[in-house]
Order: structure tokens, then sequence, then C-alpha cells
């Protein structure tokens, strides 16, 4: 059974930092891509940033720059360093992953950016 655990969230202040981390379970995580999606308040869940099993990363324009995914295949945990965070930041991050065919998510982490 695939589980993604994400955690990392809270409240902080425009221009400040988290780390997000997401630890999966049930599935050859190594082999696995892996993506950081987003979803703000009466709007849809878009993705975020993805990094393959071999390391290939892709990002949202809206993110590059100020965000980084990153993997530690011996802990089974993809991360997601964000900097220079912006109120329009705020949103709940899920981590995704397709095995089998099948779409698994977590169940989100809420990030909020205010002061």
């Amino acid at each position: 059974q695939v589980q993604l655990v994400e955690s990392g969230g809270g409240l902080v202040e425009p221009g400040g930092s988290l780390r997000l981390s997401c630890a999966a379970s049930g599935t050859i995580f190594r082999m696995t891509t892996m993506g950081w999606y987003r979803q703000a308040p009466g709007k849809q869940r878009d993705v975020v940033a993805t990094i393959t099993g071999d390391g290939t990363i892709s990002y949202a324009d809206s993110v590059k720059g100020r965000f980084t995914i990153s993997r530690d295949n011996a802990k089974n945990t993809v991360y997601l360093q964000i900097n220079s965070l912006k109120p329009e930041d705020t949103a709940v991050y899920y981590c995704n992953t397709t095995w089998w065919g099948r779409v698994y998510w977590g169940q989100g982490t809420q990030v909020t950016v205010s002061s």
C-alpha cells in the first residue's frame, strides 16, 4: 500500500522560508517520479515541481528561482525548499506519485504566508 505523508508546513511572514518533506512508503522509491502540487482556496490543484527517479527536475514558472525540489532515496523522502515566500504562495501543498498506473496523494500540509 502506497502512503505519502507530508510535513513542514506552517505560518510564515513574507520573505520567509520553509522546507516541506514527504515520506513515501509502498513503492520502489528510487524508481518513482515524485511531485509537489499546491491548491489555494477556491482554485484548482496545480503542479509546483517534479523530480524523476534519476533526478530530472522541472518547476512551474511561478516558482522558478524560489523553490527547490530534492530527494533522498535512502530515506524515501522528497523535499521542497521554499524561499522568499509570498502571500500568493499560501496553499495546501500536496505530495504526489504514480505507481503501477495509479495516482497517489498525501494528506497535504498547509502553508500560510502572512504578516
